[in-house]
């Protein structure tokens, strides 16, 4: 961090520490690379949206603000590139086209190492000259140079380079007069949102000097101040939007009766509004005709830290296009003008009719995701479940304490308990949406890096995703991450044929890769699904039996692709860089499991394959059932219970000398008696477990044979392999409300028992 220190410092030029805001400006840089990504991925080459094109240039224009700001020089020259680019492809004056896609992706991986960079990795800093170059040539209509672009893989390990340029150094110029401005902020629900401007002045004294020119109070929810600045209106905004939103910001020239809202007291005769006084100065100083600038600078003044060279290279043609400011109705002398639309806008100064077009076309509201979401560290959320999970084993505790009052003399303790356990379920159901997030998280990531795959293979492959909506824990989200990964890749390696195979065997010559999320009771399922060759039985079988494992021909099909979860099972013919080493489906089912969850595999050859994980919805609170044996008391996750009923000695039938079996209506079902299982103490000898249970888990049913039913409630779930060690058919365990252990039971483990 020493280094972002030094180039902060250099940016402001003043003692004020910036690095507050650093954590911010990455969270959004990286939120814009990853919609930058998204919208390149699926920008129609034949027919480019206006919106899709502004958009881009948006996320580019955003990332160039906030690195000048920081004095990112390297990042702020990288985006001025491509902003260039960009804006020649949004006017119309370029055609979109693959190898633009390709440089523009590979800019976006490099601008991803350089704030990684920033943020303290200790990388290197990533070597953009080949890559400027390719964005240069292709902004002025020319073909690729010889050299290809920076690939993601180069961009993750860049070979080191001479650091980029200090702000300082770019800042050669003298600085200009001081200037009087007339800032207004509002409309504000928080007046004291104002104030933090007049705090930062003062911890900042290069800045300049600023004074209320409303008596401190807001009229309009607006506060008005006069500002007297040697900075540029770009410095002042970039530094203002950390305090207020954008467009609640507008800074026009001091003049005559600023500062005086109609109808003020002292206010003189001759008062002009701000937005007579620009058009004025407007209509003044625009030029009869003027072309379009050739490099504007997009947003860079000539003294705004952290600007490329490019920016002050080409004179005045390099200023920028000011903010199209929307036409305003002239005050009424009698009644207070309403506050104008917020406007940002520069100097006023004339712009062709294209350039205003344009302009306006790329603004977007972006004060809706600021009014309507908060940014919270996820420390933070966990200690606050942590909190609901022990305030849901209190109440537990309460409740159980209660049972055997007296309802009519307790009436008011009762009904406040009813209350306490209302509430308690209620709050733990909002606190646990908060972390639940949507699998398009996951899903987002995966259609570049198919691409990339697939050029690399010499593929074609399309992806198509459903479910993105569906919801999963966050910490679920960061843990499948990777092993949906490998069975993304593992599709397009082994699944998705050649495109001249695949047009022998009367396929499409375009493969396709589905990727689904869609809940499932208490669970989640999310499938990947391919059309490709599917899984060979005899392949499969033959690679067993060379490696030395059991592979009798009596296998069923699921056993059969249960086979490639073997370590070091691989049926790729060549090592590659991609696969081959058969160490990517073991770690899969290893960390799924790991997870509670489960894999199963679906194939049929020539037609394609299907991988399913099924996964807990989250790992912290769940609904169970408490079930007794002996003295000992069991939690079974609800969302496998099936049923539960009384039976009889005869009921249950023996087969094959050892083994029991219940008949339920038509179906026959394993009986497992937890008694045993557990090895549970029994003192009262004489009583014989009468309840069964039917539980299903992995596609399977089990009965499990107990004494007595205790009832439903919400359990927090212990990791109990962190706190003690690895049991087998336990997934974890809880705190009751008399205060003892209860087991969790793994539904899945004791399916998985009666099979063999």
């Amino acid at each position: 961090m020493a280094d972002i220190t030094s180039d902060s410092s250099a940016s402001s030029g003043a003692g004020i520490d910036l690095s507050q805001f650093y954590q911010v400006f990455f969270e959004e840089a990286g939120e814009n690379l990853q919609r930058m990504e998204q919208l390149l991925l699926e920008l129609n080459l034949a027919e480019a949206d206006d919106e899709a094109l502004n958009a881009i240039f948006r996320c580019a224009h955003s990332i160039k603000g906030g690195a000048a700001t920081f004095g990112f020089s390297d990042v702020a020259e990288l985006t001025h590139e491509m902003e260039t680019l960009l804006d020649k492809l949004r006017r119309h004056e370029l055609q979109p086209h693959a190898r633009m896609v390709d440089v523009l992706l590979a800019a976006g991986d490099a601008l991803r190492a350089q704030l990684e960079r920033h943020q303290g990795s200790g990388a290197d800093a990533v070597d953009t000259a080949e890559l400027l170059l390719h964005i240069r040539a292709l902004a002025r209509g020319e073909g690729p140079v010889a050299a290809p672009p920076v690939p993601a893989a180069a961009a993750a390990a860049p070979a080191p380079v001479a650091p980029a340029p200090a702000p300082a150094a770019l800042a050669g110029e003298q600085p200009d007069a001081p200037r009087a401005l007339d800032l207004r902020v509002g409309p504000l629900p928080d007046g004291s949102l104002a104030d933090n401007l007049i705090e930062l002045f003062k911890e900042i004294p290069d800045l300049g000097s600023i004074e209320p020119l409303d008596t401190g109070r807001a009229v309009d929810g607006m506060r008005r101040f006069k500002v007297v600045t040697t900075s540029s209106d770009a410095e002042l905004i970039d530094l203002f939007t950390f305090h207020v939103a954008r467009e609640q910001v507008q800074i026009t020239p001091f003049g005559p009766g600023y500062g005086f809202y109609p109808g003020n007291p002292g206010a003189p005769a001759d008062a002009v509004e701000p937005g007579e006084a620009a058009a004025a100065a407007a209509a003044l100083s625009a030029p009869s005709a003027s072309p379009a600038p050739v490099d504007p600078g997009y947003g860079f003044f000539d003294d705004a830290p952290g600007a490329p060279g490019a920016a002050h290279a080409t004179g005045p043609a390099a200023e920028p296009l000011p903010a199209a400011v929307p036409a305003q109705p002239e005050p009424s002398a009698s009644a207070p003008a309403a506050p104008a639309a917020p406007v940002v806008s520069a100097a006023p100064r004339a712009e062709p009719p294209a350039a205003r077009a344009a302009t306006r076309s790329d603004k977007a509201p972006t004060g809706g995701l600021d009014s309507t979401t908060i940014r919270v560290s996820v420390e933070k959320v966990d200690q606050l479940i942590n909190l609901v999970g022990e305030l849901v084993i209190t109440q537990a505790m309460l409740a159980q304490n209660s049972r055997d009052l007296d309802p009519v003399v307790y009436q008011q303790l009762v009904a406040g308990l009813n209350d306490l356990d209302r509430n308690t379920r209620d709050l733990q159901e909002a606190v646990m949406s908060i972390r639940m997030i949507p699998m398009s998280t996951v899903f987002n990531r995966f259609p570049r890096m198919l691409r990339d795959l697939a050029g690399k293979l010499g593929k074609k492959v399309e992806l198509v995703t459903q479910g993105e909506a569906t919801e999963l824990d966050k910490g679920l989200i960061e843990k499948i991450t990777d092993p949906l990964t490998h069975l993304v890749r593992n599709s397009c390696d082994h699944g998705i044929e050649m495109p001249a195979d695949r047009l022998a065997r009367g396929k499409p010559e375009q493969g396709t890769i589905t990727l689904s999320a869609s809940h499932q009771g208490g669970s989640i399922v999310i499938e990947v699904r391919d059309d490709g060759k599917g899984l060979s039985r005899e392949k499969l079988l033959n690679k067993a039996r060379e490696r030395g494992l059991d592979a009798p021909d009596s296998m069923s099909d699921a056993e059969v692709w249960g086979l490639i979860f073997a370590p070091g099972f691989s049926t790729a013919e060549v090592v590659t860089d991609v696969s081959g080493r058969g160490v990517g489906m073991d770690v899969v089912k290893k960390n799924i499991t790991a997870l509670g969850g489960s894999v199963e595999i679906d194939s049929a050859e020539g037609y394609g394959m299907s991988v399913k994980v099924r996964l807990p919805l989250t790992l912290a609170i769940m609904d169970g059932m408490s079930v007794g044996v002996g003295d000992e008391v069991y939690i079974l996750p609800l969302a496998s219970v099936v049923e539960s009923f009384q039976v009889t000695d005869k009921t249950i039938k023996t087969i094959g000398g050892s083994g029991r079996v219940v008949q339920v209506r038509e179906e026959y079902m394993p009986v497992i008696e937890l008694e045993k299982v557990f090895d549970v103490p029994r003192f009262d000898f004489e009583r014989v477990s009468s309840i069964m249970v039917v539980v299903e888990a992995e596609g399977g049913r089990v009965a499990l044979l107990v004494d007595e039913l205790l009832g439903q409630q919400q359990v927090v779930v212990k990791n109990l392999e962190a706190n003690y060690r690895k049991v087998t058919d336990v997934s974890g365990a809880t705190i009751m409300g008399d205060g003892r252990v209860a087991l969790i039971l793994d539904t899945g483990s004791l399916v998985r028992r009666s099979r063999h």
